[in-house]
C-alpha cells in the first residue's frame, strides 16, 4: 500500500509543482490526478503496484469523509444561516450534472446498436 501512496503523493506534488509554477488557478490535487490520468493512459496499462493496491485502497476511501464531517460541526452557524440557499445550490448543481452526464452518453451511444 506504501507504493500507492507515494504514486498517489508524487504526481499531487507534481501537479502542485506545475500549477504553482505556471500560476494556474487550479488545486495542485486535481492537476497531479490529471497527470497521472495522463500517464495510465499514454501507457495504455496501469503498473502492477497499482493494479495490485489499489482494490485495498479503495476500502479505506471512506476515512477521508472524516475531515468533511468535522468541518460540518465547526460551521454550523453558518450552515444554520444559510443552509437553506447550500442545499438550493447543491440541488441544482446534482440536477445540471445529471443532465450533463445524460446528454454526453445520449452523443456517445448515438448510432450503437444495444
Amino acid at each position: 500500500m506504501l507504493d500507492l501512496l507515494l504514486w498517489l503523493l508524487g504526481y499531487q506534488l507534481a501537479g502542485e509543482a506545475l500549477v504553482r509554477g505556471m500560476g494556474w488557478p487550479m488545486p495542485g490535487p486535481v492537476m497531479g490526478l490529471l497527470l497521472l490520468f495522463a500517464t495510465l493512459w499514454l501507457r495504455r496499462a496501469a503498473p502492477q503496484t497499482l493494479q495490485r493496491e489499489t482494490p485495498r485502497f479503495l476500502g479505506h476511501m471512506s476515512l477521508l469523509f472524516i475531515p468533511a464531517g468535522g468541518a460540518l460541526m465547526a460551521y454550523a452557524p453558518l450552515l444554520r444561516s444559510h443552509g437553506w440557499q447550500l442545499a438550493l445550490i447543491l440541488l441544482g448543481s446534482t440536477l445540471a450534472t445529471l443532465l450533463a452526464t445524460g446528454l454526453v452518453l445520449k452523443l456517445l451511444l448515438r448510432g450503437r446498436r444495444h
